[in-house]
C-alpha cells in the first residue's frame, strides 16, 4: 500500500512540476539524446566548471573503496534517492546512475548532491540534465558525510575498486 501511495505521489509531483515550467533560459532547438561522456554541453551553452558550483574543490577518494562508507551510502541512497534514480542507465524521474562517476568529477557530484538549487540555477551541465529530465531534483539536505558516502556507493556501483 505504501508503494502505491508513493508512486501516486511521485506521479502527481512530476505532473505538477512539469506544468509549472520554471526554466526560463533560452533552449537550443536541438535536444541531445543523452549527455556526452566527455561532459560536452548542449550547443550555445557555456562550458561548465568540471567541479561544479559549491564548496567541494578537492574530494579525496579512497583506494580501495571504504566498504563501511559504501554501506552507509547505500542506506542513504535507498532512503533519499532511489525513488527517482536507478542504479542502471534507466531514466526514471532523474537520470540513471550507471557510469556517473566516469562522466562527472567527484567534486561535481558532491556539489550537485549538497548544493542542488545553485547547481541547477547556474551550472550548464546541471541545466542540460534538467532539460532532459524536466524535473528539478529536490534538496535532500544531506550532510557532507552522507553525500560523501553516496559518492562512495556510486563508485562501487560503477565497478571502482
Amino acid at each position: 500500500m505504501n508503494r502505491i501511495y508513493f508512486q501516486i505521489l511521485t506521479i502527481a509531483a512530476v505532473v505538477f512540476c512539469s506544468a509549472c515550467g520554471g526554466n526560463t533560459t533560452q533552449k537550443d532547438e536541438q535536444t541531445p539524446a543523452a549527455p556526452a561522456a566527455d561532459n560536452s554541453m548542449v550547443a550555445d551553452k557555456p562550458a561548465a566548471d568540471p567541479k561544479g558550483i559549491g564548496k567541494f574543490r578537492d574530494v579525496q577518494l579512497t583506494h580501495p573503496l571504504d566498504e563501511a562508507m559504501v554501506q552507509k551510502g547505500k542506506t542513504v541512497a535507498e532512503l533519499k534517492c532511489t525513488s527517482c534514480h536507478r542504479l542502471t542507465e534507466e531514466k526514471l524521474v532523474g537520470p540513471g546512475w550507471k557510469g556517473v562517476t566516469d562522466r562527472r568529477t567527484p567534486e561535481w557530484i558532491m556539489n550537485f548532491i549538497t548544493n542542488v538549487d545553485e547547481m541547477l540555477n547556474k551550472d550548464a551541465d546541471a541545466q542540460a540534465m534538467l532539460e532532459v529530465c524536466m524535473v528539478r531534483m529536490p534538496n535532500q539536505n544531506l550532510s557532507d558525510e552522507d553525500a560523501r558516502a553516496v559518492l562512495e556507493f556510486l563508485r562501487k556501483n560503477d565497478g571502482k575498486n
